[in-house]
């Protein structure tokens, strides 16, 4: 089956939040279906980014990317991955990898320093994720399970050995997601 990854519009919105219904356990699929729907019409400076994955002319995968702001840095531009869902059954055929190194692509190419995530170590390692390369940013609330906070350095800022704060997108500043 072919998979077209294309950016999301307004008029995703419901398919959007299908996804992330049927992806997440029913303890948080409303909470993540929300964020989802919340950030592809939230605006941002830089611009969110937000991509579907079409399958048969329907809508089954959906990942969102959105700016962090880090304290007193200059010059400086992170991204967070979240959320990334694809329905059930379209599960193992290559889909939430397909959204993720689309997305990646895009921001390296606008020149994004740093990506995060906060999510299965296992999964996103594939992509060049490390907990390693995100102990010096610190989330913008305390974790559940810090283990799954995750960055990629896309390009190089520069060397500062200090903890860094960082702040995220207005749907995104939920305590309950983190």
């Amino acid at each position: 089956m072919s998979v077209r990854i294309r950016l999301a519009t307004s008029l995703d919105r419901d398919d959007i939040r299908d996804v992330h219904l049927s992806a997440f356990p029913e303890c948080e699929s409303q909470l993540v279906a929300e964020l989802a729907a919340n950030l592809l019409n939230e605006d941002t400076d830089p611009e969110t980014i937000t991509l579907v994955a079409e399958a048969g002319g329907q809508v089954v995968g959906h990942i969102a990317f959105s700016p962090v702001t880090a304290d007193s840095r200059n010059r400086w531009l992170g991204y967070i991955l979240g959320p990334l869902g694809v329905k059930p059954e379209h599960h193992k055929a290559g889909i939430g990898s397909k959204l993720v190194k689309s997305g990646i692509g895009q921001l390296s190419e606008k020149g994004v320093n740093v990506v995060f995530v906060y999510g299965d170590p296992e999964f996103y390692r594939r992509f060049g994720f490390s907990v390693e390369a995100a102990t010096r940013f610190l989330p913008p609330y305390e974790l559940k399970y810090p283990f799954g906070w995750q960055a990629m350095t896309l390009h190089e800022s520069g060397t500062n050995e200090r903890a860094v704060q960082l702040s995220c997108a207005a749907s995104l500043r939920n305590p309950a997601l983190w």
